[in-house]
């Protein structure tokens, strides 16, 4: 799994900043898309496949959870 700056990171290992709890994919299969997220410290994976609607509204979901808006989350 890739992680910042395209490195690979082993499940156990620390990031500059931390551990590693969860990795996401997104892979295109044709036209459908697939989320591929792994629980690092449980070493499990969930699969789903999301429309692309919901692909083309990613940035923006990010950008809310990093709003203001969220500080009951923080």
């Amino acid at each position: 799994m890739a992680g910042e700056g395209g490195t690979l990171m082993e499940a156990s290992q620390m990031s500059a900043t931390g551990t590693l709890l969860y990795s996401a994919e997104l892979i295109q299969e044709g036209g459908v898309y697939k989320l591929v997220v792994t629980d690092r410290l449980r070493h499990t994976v969930q699969t789903a496949y999301i429309p692309r609607r919901a692909v083309e509204q990613i940035p923006t979901f990010l950008s809310k959870l990093d709003s203001k808006q969220l500080n009951g989350f923080r």
